[in-house]
């Protein structure tokens, strides 16, 4: 696997909903990085090169100056945290602080893992399922999720999950709504996820971040 000459690499697939949370917070940081892609398709994340990099075999990986990070949460948090002089993913009341990551970790901890790639491979190629009741597995889980969150952010949205700035949920939310949509869930119960993810899309670092904009789209 080719290291690029740069000081932060960025290594991911252009549809990975974790890749997409990691690239949307590094825009909105204003840090610039380039990009190793993985093809999930072709199981590159299962090749001896990048299993010695991460040896999860999981996509994203960040290499900051040196420094080798894995999971999107906590490389969100590190970018927060190592460079405190730009837009703050994360309010600095601690409740409020609190009720932020819960957002994210519903969605990257209890809708996407159930919903992954590696999950939907494994219902067709072990378990012999059919398209058709990957697909309605997949909406099932999301619309469990998205059900809690469309009443949960009720009470604290703004133009975006939290008020009028982005924070870390909107960098989970987007790449989620994303899938939800490119897998034909029904967007019309949630109205108001529906609606700040369309915000959200409109914003120049969400934009850039999109799956279309990347350099191993298909």
């Amino acid at each position: 696997m080719t290291h690029l000459d740069s000081p932060r690499i960025l290594y991911g697939y252009f549809r990975s909903s974790a890749a997409y949370r990691v690239r949307i917070a590094l825009n909105l940081k204003g840090l610039d990085y380039a990009q190793q892609p993985v093809s999930l398709v072709k199981r590159e994340q299962r090749g001896d090169d990048y299993l010695a990099l991460n040896p999860q075999g999981l996509v994203p990986a960040l290499l900051d100056n040196g420094a080798l990070l894995t999971q999107s949460l906590a490389i969100c948090e590190y970018l927060d945290e190592a460079y405190p002089d730009t837009l703050a993913l994360l309010p600095a009341a601690p409740v409020l602080r609190a009720r932020v990551r819960a957002v994210a970790q519903s969605i990257a901890c209890d809708i996407h893992p159930l919903n992954n790639l590696r999950v939907l491979n494994y219902l067709k190629a072990e378990l012999q399922q059919p398209e058709d009741a990957c697909n309605s597995w997949y909406r099932h889980w999301v619309a469990t999720g998205f059900t809690a969150l469309e009443q949960q952010l009720a009470a604290s949205a703004g133009q975006y999950c939290f008020g009028d700035v982005p924070t870390l949920a909107d960098v989970c939310l987007l790449p989620q709504v994303f899938n939800a949509r490119r897998f034909a869930v029904d967007m019309a119960p949630y109205p108001l996820l529906a609606a700040i993810a369309d915000r959200l899309e409109a914003l120049p670092a969400f934009a850039a971040a999109h799956p279309s904009q990347q350099p191993d789209a298909a």
